[in-house]
């Protein structure tokens, strides 16, 4: 999200969650004022950035959730983690750890995560970090060995509303279903990077959550 009047506008929609990318050689970098979201958890998006830039912006911006998407490694997530637990949060901050992948994936990479981050996001590898438009390949997932709650991200556009609805399936043999947490959309959703199409955004919650209940 990068305009105040149309973040109101996808808040109205009333998604678990809104986020805003502080990498600033992104085309949606966000600098300025936040409205307030109520209800709605406030996600900073950081692609390598020092621990004390992303304290800042959470202190700023009253975020309740922290994506960090620059291959950062288990110890920066653990005093991240540790900086982030602090008596200064008015509440608790959560840390969302970010994987690409696309045909393949070695889960093994998981493991040194598994102590700090409380959620996963899985997205589609490409030339920029986020918002490359395209999926992976979401079998890779069914035998996802954690029990780490995730994210499915990567390029999930309106057409993609079938898809994902058979991938939440209860399908006993694809630990995917299982732990597939929420679902994050972004570019293909978009009038120009940082502007939501609202009407689109609208009509795929409406499909997701009136046949996946």
């Amino acid at each position: 999200m990068k305009y105040p009047d149309n973040m109101l506008a996808v808040a109205a929609l009333q998604p678990d969650y809104m986020g805003f990318i502080f990498y600033d050689r992104s085309p949606r970098y966000f600098e300025g004022e936040m409205p307030k979201l109520p209800g709605i958890k406030k996600t900073g998006v950081f692609v390598k950035a020092p621990v004390n830039d992303i304290l800042v912006k959470v202190r700023q911006h009253h975020l309740q959730a922290v994506q960090l998407h620059g291959g950062e490694s288990a110890e920066f997530c653990r005093e991240l983690a540790l900086a982030l637990s602090g008596d200064t949060f008015q509440s608790k901050v959560e840390l969302i750890k970010v994987f690409s992948m696309l045909d393949t994936f070695d889960f093994e990479q998981l493991k040194p995560f598994e102590d700090t981050a409380d959620y996963f996001l899985f997205d589609t590898k490409g030339k920029l970090p986020g918002g490359n438009g395209y999926t992976f390949d979401w079998r890779v997932l069914k035998n996802y060995p954690s029990k780490k709650p995730f994210f499915l991200s990567g390029g999930i556009g309106p057409e993609e509303a079938d898809k994902v609805l058979a991938f939440l399936e209860n399908q006993p043999d694809n630990r995917g279903t299982d732990y597939c947490y929420a679902i994050d959309v972004n570019s293909r959703f978009e009038i120009e990077p940082g502007l939501k199409n609202t009407e689109k955004l609208k009509e795929f919650k409406s499909k997701i959550s009136c046949q996946h209940q």
